[in-house]
């Protein structure tokens, strides 16, 4: 398996050192360009001013022009420096008045070049390959989309497409009677988990910026404190928050999936022509340098699933290589440009469990080691939604459908690789994984701490026993099982003891040592209700360095095990998702 920050090169190649230039709206603004406004059909019944703050069927077109609902007396909380470095936007722009504005849903009075509006798109539901419509208002399926995001600017910075979208800016036609708010709570965890896992070196979307309102909140469902219990118990009042994401589109399967099934059924005219206007305006976003566009538009789309099955098979292998879960995986949670998107109910397995699932919603089905399956049951619904533009072209058809049925084991080289990887082997060994697994799900073990304790042990040139790993354990193993370490250990050494230096370095680049606790976050967001950011900033620079050997402070506090008083925890261990 290549180095955990190679199969994300594609998405970070201007993560580079460039100078801060971008200081004011006004720079900013001679950046921007709107290919998707430019090339995509609005809805014909939408208001051109983007007045659409109410749910309503929304029948043909690719978009929805929407005005985002400002948020009252907003404050600072927090900008991802990083980021801003990449984009190259200066730091002292996101404290400016202008930039707090823009970024709080405020879009009066920009320059000319920029839209006084963003736009809300739709999307379709389906849900491990089942196609759902039971949950929309309108019984059809019109209603799903961007109920609570919308994008407000599209630019090219530094070389590079990017879409910045507002979370939490106020209903759009798709809220489907929802207040279009997110609370403070789940966006402190998507504006810190998208800048943790970018720096695990996993293509996702990227945070720019957060800020919340000091007068307004909103009543969500969540836990009273100390709860155990499974749901949550009470309303609970929140305040609320714009975070801005960033990704070089946010086109997602379920979007494919809602023209594809209006092609199929031929509900309009143009609906075969929407389709296909979105299928190019994809490539020509994510895809351009990896599809000649002067080939028949037919065999643009088998090289269409080819890209997107390599891209998902490895994100999806890099999400179990770091323990994270998606928790949600429905093919509207899942980027049509293979990157990790929509932080809802996510999580990262502390304590290994094969089902772990964060979400209470979620099931087995998008558990921890589920997640092929749930990515190959959102590329089915990625091919079948491309299904309709080659109705008339059978060999193309027949080869989108031989490359959908070799998503599985693709996925398997994928895992394979990944495994072998963790464990600094040249080649996957499969009686030694299964056995390993069974070790840690018998012992009670903590899925980073083992395997970066793991990654140690080949620069001490000795035969380790279970005293070596013993610190990622939650409770001492008994004599037999002890031994059963040792025995496990001393076959695991012998298949690397001849490259111990290679395989210890190479284990650390892809087995970080500090990651997500969200026993750690908790303490952030709810003290960032009270206006104090400072753990956010701790947070902040901790998870962005995941693979480095940090201070000996930052180390004591993050690099333990979780307490026992946080295990079956109501919004520690489990949440809904509410937010």
């Amino acid at each position: 398996m290549r180095n955990a920050n190679q199969d994300a090169s594609m998405f970070n190649e201007n993560d580079n050192h460039t100078q801060h230039t971008i200081k004011t709206i006004s720079e900013l603004a001679t950046h921007a360009d709107y290919s998707l406004l430019r090339t995509l059909t609005p809805d014909p019944q939408a208001n051109p001013n983007g007045k659409e703050h109410n749910p309503r069927q929304v029948t043909s077109g690719h978009y929805v022009p929407v005005t985002p609902t400002p948020l009252n007396s907003p404050r600072y909380v927090s900008h991802s420096k990083p980021f801003f470095e990449t984009l190259g936007l200066s730091d002292d722009f996101a404290h400016t008045d202008e930039f707090k504005r823009l970024f709080s849903g405020d879009m009066s009075n920009l320059p000319t070049e920029m839209k006084p509006y963003g736009w809300a798109t739709g999307y379709a539901l389906s849900i491990y390959g089942t196609e759902y419509t039971q949950q929309c208002p309108f019984g059809n399926g019109n209603g799903y989309g961007d109920g609570r995001a919308l994008s407000i600017l599209e630019a090219v910075l530094n070389g590079k497409r990017w879409e910045m979208q507002l979370k939490g800016a106020g209903r759009t036609p798709y809220c489907r009677g929802a207040d279009g708010r997110a609370v403070l709570r789940s966006s402190v965890r998507e504006f810190l988990v998208q800048e943790h896992m970018h720096a695990l070196g996993i293509p996702t979307s990227r945070s720019l910026s957060l800020f919340m309102s000091t007068s307004d909140t909103v009543d969500r469902p969540w836990y009273l404190e100390g709860s155990t219990s499974h749901n949550p118990e009470v309303m609970v009042e929140n305040p609320i928050a714009i975070s801005t994401r960033v990704a070089p589109s946010f086109i997602r399967v379920g979007q494919l999936e809602l023209f594809g099934r209006r092609a199929r059924c031929n509900e309009y005219p143009s609906a075969l022509q929407e389709l296909k206007q979105l299928v190019l305006h994809l490539i020509e976003r994510e895809y351009a340098d990896e599809i000649d566009s002067t080939k028949p538009f037919e065999a643009q789309l088998v090289d269409l699933t080819i890209a997107f099955r390599e891209r998902l098979t490895s994100l999806v292998a890099h999400w179990v290589r770091v323990g994270y879960c998606q928790g949600n995986f429905n093919s509207d949670n899942c980027a049509a440009g293979g990157y990790t998107l929509d932080y809802g109910p996510f999580g990262f397995c502390e304590l290994f469990e094969v089902d772990y699932q964060p979400w209470t919603g979620g099931g087995r089905h998008f558990s921890f080691l589920n997640q092929p399956i749930a990515a190959e049951t959102n590329f089915t619904m990625f091919c079948r939604a491309l299904a309709p533009l080659l109705a008339n072209n059978p060999v193309q058809r027949d080869a989108v459908q031989q490359v959908n049925d070799t998503f599985s084991s693709v996925m398997k080289d994928k895992m394979e690789s990944m495994w072998a990887s963790k464990l600094g082997l040249e080649q996957y060994d499969n009686v030694l994984l299964v056995e390993l697994l069974q070790l840690m799900i018998r012992t009670g073990v903590d899925y980073t701490i083992f395997f970066r304790e793991l990654a140690t042990l080949p620069e001490k040139r000795e035969i380790p026993d279970v005293s070596a790993v013993a610190i990622s354990f939650y409770s001492p193993a008994k004599e037999e099982l002890a031994q059963q370490w040792n025995e496990w250990l001393n076959a695991w050494y012998s298949k690397i003891k001849n490259d111990t230096s290679h395989a210890s370095q190479h284990m650390k680049q892809v087995n970080p040592k500090f990651t997500w606790r969200e026993w750690h976050v908790v303490p952030a967001y709810q003290e960032a209700e009270k206006g104090v950011f400072t753990r956010i900033e701790t947070l902040q620079s901790m998870l962005a360095n995941p693979y480095e050997e940090q201070s000996d402070t930052m180390t004591a506090t993050y690099y333990r095990l979780r307490p026992s008083s946080y295990f079956g925890a109501g919004g520690v261990s489990h949440y809904s998702c509410s937010s």
